[in-house]
């Protein structure tokens, strides 16, 4: 269930925002003269949020590609890329 709070509370309870933003990871709505106004979360929320939009966009621009085009690789062949990329990557920090 979302947690709506006057705007308000920020200033007046910020400590106890800050621990249900923190304990639940879940985001706190923020309203102003009764519409909404803000939305506050803790940092470690707000960056598995932007994880899994950048995964999202990621996996539907790998969708549409795959729609354009009948190359597949087969589950070998793409790791032993990533493989040789990751050797590579290695090989080139320490030398």
């Amino acid at each position: 269930m979302k947690k709506i709070r006057p705007v308000s509370d920020l200033r007046n309870n910020f400590a106890e925002i800050s621990r249900m933003v923190h304990e639940t990871q879940e985001p706190v709505f923020l309203t102003k003269n009764g519409y909404g106004d803000m939305v506050v979360m803790s940092i470690e929320a707000y960056e598995a949020k932007q994880f899994e939009s950048e995964i999202f966009h990621k996996l539907k621009e790998a969708q549409l590609e795959a729609r354009s085009t009948k190359v597949r690789y087969s589950h070998e062949e793409v790791f032993s890329g990533l493989r040789l990329k990751v050797a590579e990557r290695i090989n080139k920090d320490y030398v």
